[in-house]
C-alpha cells in the first residue's frame, strides 16, 4: 500500500502542475483577466481550431487523471484509518 499511495502522490503533484499549465494556455474567453492583458481581442478575432480542440481533450484527461488521483489517496487514507 506504501508504494502505491507515492505513486498516486507523484501522480497528483505532477498532474496538478501540468493541469495548471494547460489551463493557463487556453485562449480568454472575454471578461476575466485575459482582457486585462490584451486577450480581449485575440479572442474575438480567433476561431476554435485544431489546437484548441486537442488542447481541450488533453486538459479533460489531464484532468480525469488528476481526479482519479484523488479519490484513489482519499480511499487509501480511508482505508488505513480502519
Amino acid at each position: 500500500m506504501p508504494i502505491l499511495e507515492f505513486v498516486l502522490q507523484v501522480l497528483l503533484g505532477i498532474t496538478s502542475l501540468l493541469l495548471t499549465l494547460l489551463i493557463l494556455l487556453h485562449k480568454g474567453r472575454g471578461g476575466g483577466l485575459s482582457d486585462m492583458f490584451g486577450g480581449g481581442m485575440s479572442s474575438a478575432m480567433g476561431s476554435s481550431g485544431l489546437a484548441e480542440r486537442n488542447l481541450n481533450r488533453f486538459t479533460i484527461i489531464l484532468a480525469l487523471a488528476w481526479f482519479v488521483s484523488i479519490v484513489g489517496l482519499g480511499l487509501i487514507t480511508k482505508l488505513q484509518g480502519l
